[in-house]
């Protein structure tokens, strides 16, 4: 063990990087901003203000967290941030450096060149603890790190933590995947897929920051209340540029006014809709059947119908979106006056082929062949028509599923529609087929195994040209058209060359929660392998029964007012119709505490009531399961009822409380 000299050798070290990493930004926040006009000194001055951001400390939490001695003699701190001195030497690594690879890797099996690997362990922001390993002595022992367990297992009570200083082996591996490299992660509850997504955000910012700073990353959750619970993470590794959006809100283009049946929703999600609504945009195209004539000066140039066919079906040949083909095809008609001109002597130049590109008669021409389309008025009408909607869809739809998707009482105009959500995801598809969905560099998409085809085509766009990290857990696919595979999940994002990964050991929930959640999956999701819990301490599961349906909510508030003695957080997980029922019996009972929905989060309290559906994603030290036959009834079928079930019963870090009046659920009792 390291000696009380060594601890105080580290405090001391510990203090110096911290006054360095003040005096870093201290000299950046002081820089003179000269950028030479008023556009270059904006854009300098949001640089600074990015850097001075990404430069703030936390004096409670560890600004490095370890410690690596090589065979080399050369010695590195890896840290959340790289602290230099003022003469430029490292003080600390950040985590993300090629070097910290060998703290997070390095074993008495493969040393990787390490001769000792130090963790510190903290307390409100001091060094109180410190474990060595001499990976080099082969008569050492291995053996779990007690700081790292007690690292993973700490209470927490608000957002998301990083997971820096407990990065596994394999998932170290994961974060640091090449950035043209689709990664598909597969991971059970409590293997940290979702911070490896997060962690893999921040390393590719850093590797390749000039390129990703320029084109963009984007984290999409499942809602917004389990992005509140995420949003912390990237800041504390000071990454402050990458955006935050729900899947919701990523296709948001109109407002959601209706909800509609599972069937209609689920057909609407089917990646056949594409073929319906491509069809349905390029059936405006008007073959020409007219000769097109330009007056200009005392002549008027003719072109025949059978010579611009040609252009036409050239343009709708190409690659290109349906609106960007009908900007052009004015030059193009306008080539054809030109060519006719040039035939009888005469010399044109370019601004001739503008001028005649924008006179009204090639404009208006142009718009009898090639109309300008509106997605919701296209839309509006593929469904309140059922002869346009047909011609869209023979061949791909049948007449019962065309049926199906007609509105009973359409709307007289797009305007007043009440569109549902599921109209958003082919609003967009539209949209897509009108104008290219510019493309980011990188979408980190989580709860993947979720959305249906037409979502997924809808994130695809967004990184068209760069790469994504998809994670999920098909056993937590709770909706209708949760994917039944993830080579079908990237095949629809428009990355069928991604690599699948699996996650199985996990950190998070206790052996004791997650072996009772586990006999569930037999049933919600047959084949898919149980997870692994790896914890030492294997939790606390208390099962509550009580006579009457009366006594439920009461029981729970009983126990909710018992764990509030505890350290850590605490999740009421109810069914939905339920949560203003407990909210209330909590607020009576005096317990102060939030309520997390679909449209905001609320995790800054110690105790939140959390609807069934919104469970997923989050986690709690102490977990209170309100009625688990009621939470599966809530779906429309059995497998999506277990799942929603299996979702709601791994959210425990340390215990899970079920509470019920009503028998459990089969698979459980």
């Amino acid at each position: 063990m390291p000696t009380h000299e060594e601890l105080t050798h580290e405090r001391a070290h510990l203090a110096n990087a911290r006054a360095e990493l003040a005096r870093m930004r201290e000299r950046t926040l002081a820089l003179d901003i000269q950028g030479g006009d008023a556009v270059s000194s904006e854009r300098l001055a949001e640089t600074l203000w990015r850097r001075a951001r990404s430069l703030e400390d936390d004096p409670t939490t560890a600004l490095f967290f370890g410690r690596v001695d090589l065979d080399t003699d050369e010695r590195w701190y890896i840290g959340r941030r790289h602290v230099t001195d003022d003469m430029g030497d490292p003080l600390v690594i950040d985590w993300r450096a090629p070097v910290s690879t060998t703290f997070y890797r390095a074993s008495h099996t493969d040393p990787l060149g390490v001769r000792l690997r130090r963790r510190f362990g903290y307390d409100r922001g001091r060094i109180t603890a410190m474990e060595d390993e001499h990976l080099l002595d082969a008569t050492e022992p291995d053996a779990t790190s007690q700081i790292l367990a007690t690292e993973i297992e700490r209470p927490r009570v608000g957002p998301m933590r990083d997971i820096v200083a407990t990065i596994q082996p394999e998932q170290d591996a994961l974060v640091r995947v090449d950035a043209t490299t689709t990664v598909c992660i597969q991971g059970a509850p409590g293997t940290g897929k979702t911070a490896v997504g997060l962690h893999r955000a921040a390393w590719l910012l850093y590797a390749f920051r000039e390129r990703l700073s320029r084109s963009g990353v984007l984290v999409v959750g499942p809602n917004e209340a389990f992005l509140d619970h995420i949003g912390a993470v990237l800041p504390t590794l000071g990454e402050v540029e990458v955006k935050h959006t729900s899947i919701e809100a990523l296709t948001a283009s109109v407002p959601v006014r209706a909800t509609e049946p599972t069937d209609v929703a689920r057909l609407k999600g089917d990646a056949r809709m594409a073929q319906v609504l491509h069809r349905a945009v390029w059936s405006h195209l008007v073959p020409p059947s007219e000769a097109m004539v330009v007056p200009r000066g005392s002549r008027r140039w003719r072109v025949p119908a059978y010579d611009i066919a040609p252009l036409v079906d050239g343009l709708a040949a190409r690659d290109v979106r349906y609106e960007a083909a009908r900007q052009l095809l004015p030059q193009r008609l306008a080539h054809a006056v030109l060519v006719r001109m040039e035939a009888l002597g005469e010399y044109p130049d370019d601004r001739v082929q503008d001028a005649v590109a924008r006179s009204a008669p090639v404009k208006a021409y142009a718009g009898s062949i090639w109309p300008k389309v509106e997605p919701r008025a296209l839309l509006h009408r593929l469904l309140s028509n059922a002869d346009a909607l047909a011609a869209a869809a023979e061949g791909i739809l049948t007449e019962g599923e065309q049926q199906l998707l007609l509105w009973q009482k359409p709307s007289r105009t797009a305007g007043s529609a009440k569109w549902t959500l599921a109209d958003t995801w082919l609003l967009d598809e539209l949209g897509d087929l009108l104008n290219r969905t510019p493309s980011l560099g990188h979408v980190v998409l989580d709860e993947a195994q979720d959305l249906s085809p037409m979502q997924l085509r809808a994130v695809g766009r967004r990184c068209s040209t760069g790469a994504a990290t998809v994670l999920g857990d098909i056993a937590q696919g709770t909706t209708p058209w949760s994917t039944a595979s993830w080579s079908e999940t990237l095949a629809h994002l428009g990355k069928p060359e991604g690599v699948v990964s699996e996650l199985r050991r996990g950190f998070r929930v206790p052996a004791t929660v997650i072996e009772f959640a586990a006999r569930l999956l037999p049933t919600a999701a047959p084949g898919l392998a149980a997870p692994q819990s790896v914890r030492a301490n294997p939790g606390r599961l208390d099962l509550v029964a009580v006579d009457q349906d009366d006594d439920v909510v009461a029981a729970t508030v009983e126990h909710v007012d018992r764990l509030r003695a505890l350290e850590g957080s605490i999740g009421a997980i109810v069914p939905d119709a339920r949560v203003a029922e407990v909210s209330a019996a909590l607020t009576a009972a005096g317990i102060e505490h939030g309520t997390l929905g679909a449209d905001h989060g609320d995790v800054d309290h110690q105790v939140d009531v959390v609807p069934a559906t919104v469970a997923k994603g989050l986690e709690f030290d102490h977990v209170l399961v309100l009625e688990p036959a009621e939470v599966a009834e809530a779906e429309p079928d059995e497998r999506t009822g277990l799942r929603r079930l299996y979702v709601v019963l791994t959210r425990a870090v340390s215990d899970l409380t079920v509470v019920h009046a009503r028998p459990l659920p089969a698979p459980l009792a």
